[in-house]
């Protein structure tokens, strides 16, 4: 290598420490100076890891005194290059530029630049960034974009409201699937699409306290979301950051409680511009015409300075009318404004949805059924298809005029637009519940203590008391001490010993009411029978309960079985099991069914065996038979339990305190007779029309196909690891369909987007990581995914290559060269521009006469072909070749303006057809259904308009070129 004082070199190891000069030289080394990032070094002479900085006419280059000069001349002596030609700022023609005043921060962004000051980059890591072009180019045209990448079963309910809510500009819907049925996750791949399509970028998350947590757990599992929950304590500490604690981080989680009770806060929250709000168990939300409660106020004052809002709530008929009113006055108070006009309006679809029950049996409507559709959909000529309903036409035309029909009647349907709801009878595909009560002796350690406890506890609350009786273990540890072992002689754990050793190939979950008595359970199989079993409860940090979730998890060598407390087996699901213990019994049914839908869920793929071990004569017996004569609550879900429980509460209350069965009977049969009366109830008032919506039948099938052909794409995990190889991300394939991710001190960036320090294990199979809680499911929108894409977007990775060609049909020497140009509309992510023009790649290849390629051979099979180049000889290659490279870069120019136009057209006719049609039918059905907001039409128009000139904006540039090089060894 050949140097000179002055001479200008750049670090092929360090390129961000700008452009250096040779400042001195001895036999052996070279000294440059950085002078951009104040460092020096010194390098062998003889293989220095640097490369010359030589410009070439029409190049434009930046003095150090900040001004530019096209190069009409390149002038070199002793070694020395001085560029002649035009000053940009003054256009003064002849003026002279030596190299050693060139500016220090020069980059060489542009591909061609970099080729030629012989940054030449490995040719994997070209092919890697033309796969990331071509698969982000996919992901974003996708129709499912935001609802592949989550880790949650393919239901295809859910993934109908997702897909239907989640499109929409600011939508603001009231979810109110029955339990079990996965309304979070609904939530969660709505708050997904929203993020990924840039329309929410702020989002408050508002519960109650007890669930804040499985919120937090929730949004980080399934979908990546990383929230940070908002109390008094964290707001004190963002305020030194902010003076509105809530601007320091873009998605909050919070609780109803800690903005109701501080006014400072909620003025803080109100002021804090969010894009979509979500609140759950919206169904607390007390609201009267009168007096609306201050929890209800909070939450329609947030509704109110919020463009997208998400209530979840439980059935709404199991609440009344009037409660139901109030949910949707949150969401559009213009069109739910008065209580009387909004019953007047449901009685009027009453009627229709029970045609609809008729036509969906396939029975024949009657005249009257005819009239009230007809009277309906009167701007339709219904004619044709009530003729083709009563003809013999084959049943595949009669289910086309049926759905058609139901298509029709569901646009204009009351609440239809705003409101989801799925019930447990209209999805189907649910377990059966098996009962096993067991009656079961006292010991008479618990009766001694009990006795006396009821001889000491006379002056405690009913309720207090009731809830002691429940639990006869502590009262025995209140007397004998914490250390006594009342596992030695329950009766119930000497059962469920029993009943584990039987079920040796089965997973038994069991859910006790307290953390103590998981703990001691636990101890209890493992010093009594060497059983292998874990713990999970509210004491433990999130990661310490993944651990115990994967232990329970794991097939081979993992836990049989797991002890769950109360609290600590909110918001997980554990489906892979269908044995469920419980060891004590909760004090309301809502926990109970909370209890038995850990494992009873949609997705659950065997009947479930729940066992109820209880002590006769105590209050559990008493419990548990109002639980199941009353409510049958065990055997089926209980809606109506709460209502019914609210009634009875207090006679409940004393039977449980005095442990006494006086009068027992009388509340089990009136239980179980209101239970009946408020299940029937809800039965007549389905409305079955915004059930089937809610279900989307046979289009929701679809989108849960199409989904699921993505699922082991060859494709991404090919990439992924290429793309984990390449940033430096050490990789363990650890079996069972995982791979084991740790940061590692040669990465590309000191910390990777979504790899945690401590790594993670992954998979690409959704099956694996829905049965392990600790194992992240990578899909190409996970955060390491579209992360790693912009990684090698930003860092200009693989812009640069050079490869050899062995082909004896072709001279040796003969030039190739392979441009990838972007073609992208510069637009906010929020405008949609992803669904019709993201960066679009354009691939041409040109022989040494400039003609392209491309179309005769595709980028795999040539690219098998190609060997790479070491970076000395493909920058000699470079220099050899560097004025026929620069000459076909400009042939280039014209092959991509032609197409440039096609694909600007395409996305306009793409976006026309999609939000044209769009717009025509929300226009059409604003005339006949209210529910339809102004703004929502306001912002479709808007977004078209918008659309258009970003489109026809559109600009190309190179991205990225490979010189190939012809050899025959």
């Amino acid at each position: 290598m050949t140097f000179a004082l002055g001479q200008r070199w750049i670090s092929d190891t360090e390129s961000d420490l700008g452009l250096g000069t040779v400042v001195a030289m001895d036999a052996r080394t070279v000294t440059l100076m950085f002078a951009a990032s104040e460092e020096n070094r010194v390098y062998a002479r003889n293989d220095s890891p640097v490369t010359r900085v030589a410009f070439n006419v029409g190049d434009v280059v930046d003095s150090q005194e900040g001004w530019s000069l096209e190069v009409k001349e390149v002038n070199e002596d002793q070694g020395v290059i001085t560029y002649v030609g035009v000053r940009q700022d003054t256009q003064e023609e002849n003026v002279a530029l030596r190299e050693i005043f060139l500016s220090h921060q020069i980059r060489f962004n542009k591909p061609q630049d970099k080729l030629f000051a012989g940054q030449i980059d490995r040719m994997d890591n070209f092919v890697l960034r033309y796969h990331a072009l071509n698969n982000q180019y996919q992901q974003q045209k996708s129709p499912m974009r935001g609802l592949c990448g989550m880790r949650a079963g393919l239901i295809p309910h859910q993934l109908y409201i997702a897909h239907e809510v989640g499109r929409r500009h600011a939508p603001r819907v009231l979810l109110a699937d029955e339990v079990g049925l996965g309304k979070t996750i609904e939530a969660g791949m709505i708050i997904h699409q929203q993020v990924l399509a840039g329309r929410a970028e702020r989002i408050l998350i508002v519960v109650p306290e007890t669930l804040q947590h499985q919120w937090l757990v929730e949004m980080m599992r399934r979908f990546n979301l990383h929230f940070s929950i908002f109390d008094e304590e964290r707001c004190v500490e963002a305020f030194a950051e902010a003076d509105n604690p809530f601007d320091t981080q873009q998605y909050v989680l919070c609780s109803l409680d800690f903005l109701r009770k501080s006014r400072r806060r909620l003025e803080q929250a109100l002021d804090a511009d969010w894009d979509l709000l979500v609140v759950d168990e919206a169904h607390h939300l007390e609201w009267s015409q009168d007096k609306p409660s201050r929890e209800y106020q909070v939450v329609e004052a947030l509704a109110e300075k919020t463009p997208g809002v998400l209530l979840l709530t439980a059935t709404p008929e199991q609440l009344g009318r009037e409660s139901h009113f109030a949910r949707l006055r949150i969401l559009d108070p213009d069109r739910f404004y008065d209580y009387d006009a909004f019953v007047e309006e449901e009685e009027k679809y009453a009627p229709v949805a029970n045609a609809v029950t008729a036509l969906l049996s396939g029975n024949t409507l009657s005249i009257e059924e005819k009239d009230q559709i007809s009277g309906l959909l009167r701007d339709k000529d219904l004619a044709p298809i009530f003729s083709v309903l009563e003809s013999d036409a084959s049943e595949e035309e009669k289910a086309t005029a049926r759905q058609d029909l139901i298509d029709n009647l569901m646009d204009r349907h009351g609440t239809g637009r705003v409101l989801f709801r799925n019930t447990r009878s209209g999805v189907k595909g649910f377990p059966q519940r098996n009962l096993h009560l067991l009656p079961m002796d006292i010991p008479t350690q618990y009766t001694t203590a009990m006795r006396v406890a009821g001889m000491l506890g006379g002056k405690m609350a009913p309720e207090a008391r009731a809830i002691k009786m429940l639990y006869p273990e502590e009262i025995f540890q209140e007397f004998e001490g914490e250390d006594s072992s009342w596992w030695q002689f329950d009766s119930r754990v000497n059962w469920l010993l029993e009943k584990i050793k039987e079920k040796r190939s089965d997973k038994i979950l069991v859910i006790a009411s307290r953390a103590s008595t998981a703990l001691q359970l636990e101890q209890a199989l493992r010093e009594r029978e060497g059983i292998r079993a874990t713990v999970f409860h509210e004491g433990m940090s999130i990661l310490e309960r993944d651990k115990a979730a994967a232990y329970f998890a794991q097939e081979e060598g993992g836990a049989q079985v797991l002890i769950c407390s109360e609290i600590g087996s909110e918001g997980r699901n554990f489906q892979f099991a269908n044995q469920l213990v419980m060891f004590d019994l909760p004090f309301n049914p809502d926990l109970l069914e909370q209890r038995i839908g850990r494992l009873d869920r949609i997705g659950q793929t065997q009947d479930i065996d729940i066992y109820v071990p209880y002590l006769k004569g105590t209050a559990q017996e008493i419990l548990a038979r109002w639980f199941d004569e009353g409510l049958n609550a065990f055997s089926e879900t209980c809606p109506t339990g709460r209502m019914v429980y609210d009634k009875f509460s207090e006679q409940l209350i004393e039977l449980l305190a005095a442990v006494s069965t006086d009068g027992l009977d009388e509340i089990i049969e009136q239980s179980a007779e209101m239970n009946q009366g408020l299940k029937a109830a809800m039965e007549q008032g389905r409305d079955r029309l915004l059930e089937m919506h809610s279900n989307g039948g046979e289009k929701a099938q679809c989108i849960a196909q199409q989904i699921a052909q993505t699922d082991g794409d060859t494709n991404l995990v090919t990439f992924a690891i290429s793309l984990f190889d390449t940033v430096g991300i050490n990789q363990d394939d650890r079996g069972d369909n995982a791979i084991v991710l740790h940061p590692t001190e040669h990465m590309m960036v000191s910390s990777y987007p979504g790899l945690p320090t401590e790594g993670a294990t992954v998979t690409f199979d959704r099956e694996t990581a829905l049965a392990r809680e600790d194992v992240q499911l990578i899909s190409w929108e996970h955060p390491m995914i579209l992360g790693g894409i912009d990684l090698l977007m930003s860092e200009g990775v693989g812009t640069s290559a050079v490869s050899l060609l062995k082909n004896k049909a072709l001279p040796v020497g003969t030039i190739l060269l392979e441009l990838m140009y972007v073609v992208d509309a510069q637009a906010p992510k929020r405008s949609g521009i992803g669904r019709f023009l993201p960066p679009t790649p354009i691939r041409v290849l040109l022989d040494g006469k400039g003609n392209n390629l491309s179309s005769q051979v595709e980028f795999e099979g040539f690219n098998r072909q190609l060997s790479p180049v070491n970076r000395h000889l493909a920058s000699k290659l470079v220099s050899s070749v560097q004025t026929q490279v620069h000459d076909l870069i400009e042939c280039g120019t014209p092959v991509v303006e032609a197409q440039i136009g096609a694909i600007r057209e395409q996305a306009q006719q793409e976006m026309e057809s999609q939000l044209r049609g769009e717009l025509d039918r929300m226009v059409a059905l604003k005339a006949v259904n209210p529910n339809i907001r102004d703004e929502e039409v306001s912002a479709l128009q808007e977004q078209i308009n918008e659309l258009t000139g970003f489109i026809a904006r559109a600009q190309y540039q190179l991205d990225s070129l490979r010189l190939i090089v012809v050899s025959h060894n």
